[in-house]
């Protein structure tokens, strides 16, 4: 069982975002111990990490919330998770081919720049 504090310091998130994603039911079934503050088992921090993964790669909170809504019904929704997570890699995919065309933009500029540094003009 881990503290809030170690949570913090494991998944790099503030307190107030943990407690945000409990009232928010991405984080569920949260325990405390007997002086009441919150532990988290490493079942919930692998779901955070997963929750972080999403949200870094542009999944919305709802969305989130639909995945773990999907999943709290079972077996049943395997296919709705997977086609969920399907639409989102494929968003991602698109993503970073669009971020690898701009990076590609970024770096010609920097060659111009580097030829112009070092004496050589382009017309």
């Amino acid at each position: 069982m881990y503290s809030i504090k170690e949570v913090q310091i494991k998944s790099g998130l503030p307190a107030s975002t943990l407690r945000y994603y409990e009232k928010e039911g991405i984080l569920p079934e949260v325990g405390r111990d007997e002086g009441g503050r919150r532990v988290y088992t490493e079942k919930q921090i692998d779901w955070l990490r997963f929750v972080m993964a999403m949200k870094d790669t542009g999944m919305t909170i709802e969305e989130i919330k639909a995945y773990l809504e999907l999943n709290a019904k079972g077996e049943a929704t395997v296919h709705e998770r997977r086609d969920l997570l399907v639409a989102h890699k494929k968003k991602v995919e698109e993503h970073m081919a669009q971020t690898q065309h701009n990076l590609e933009k970024i770096i010609q500029k920097i060659a111009y720049y580097d030829q112009v540094v070092m004496g050589k003009s382009f017309s």
